[in-house]
């Protein structure tokens, strides 16, 4: 089978089941968005050596992308039922993994400059690519229904990778750059 398909010329893709949208349709563009925010990580994963203790759980999370995206690229609609796992578990991953990075690197009140290292920085990218994912989700959810599960895992995982920068920074023993202090914050938690 070869790459090209020829299908797509005329502007239109496939999604899973048969259909076909425009090629800026809002799904495509949600689904498009975390295959970035996957090759990006798959990037961050190549910066760091092969025994690091990030790389199972970023290969976890990558694959938890592919699976998410293939939801993403399914209408409710659709003919066949999508049989991918939901990232079900994906919440209480990335907060497991928040907490440890919390401990070793302490709690953050304050809004950061991203950078500091090549590793801190990849991870701030990572995290605002998330973050535009996650606006398109919602367009997305408001047209079509997807599983709930993934919203959570999505918005769990920016602030997992706001973490990870974190953790970089402490372990390298370079100094955040603060900005403000999360004041909004303080005020909602009880």
């Amino acid at each position: 089978m070869k790459i090209y398909t020829r299908t797509g010329d005329s502007g239109q893709t496939g999604l899973f089941g048969g259909s076909r949208v425009d090629k800026d349709d809002v799904r495509v563009e949600c689904y498009g968005t975390f295959d970035e925010v996957n090759s990006f990580i798959g990037l961050l994963r190549s910066r760091l050596t092969d025994d690091h203790g990030w790389q199972p759980r970023l290969h976890e999370i990558q694959v938890m992308f592919m699976n998410m995206m293939s939801h993403m690229a399914t209408p409710s609609d659709a003919m066949k039922p999508n049989s991918a796992p939901l990232p079900l578990e994906g919440e209480a991953l990335c907060e497991r993994w928040i907490d440890e990075l919390e401990e070793a690197a302490g709690p953050s009140d304050f809004f950061l400059l991203p950078g500091g290292t090549e590793i801190s920085a990849l991870c701030h990218v990572v995290r605002t690519q998330i973050r535009r994912g996650e606006r398109q989700l919602v367009r997305l959810m408001k047209t079509d229904p997807v599983d709930s599960s993934i919203l959570r895992f999505v918005n769990r995982l920016s602030d997992l990778f706001f973490a990870l920068a974190r953790a970089e920074m402490a372990g390298e023993g370079v100094r955040e750059e603060r900005w403000r202090s999360f004041v909004y914050k303080k005020k909602t938690r009880r």
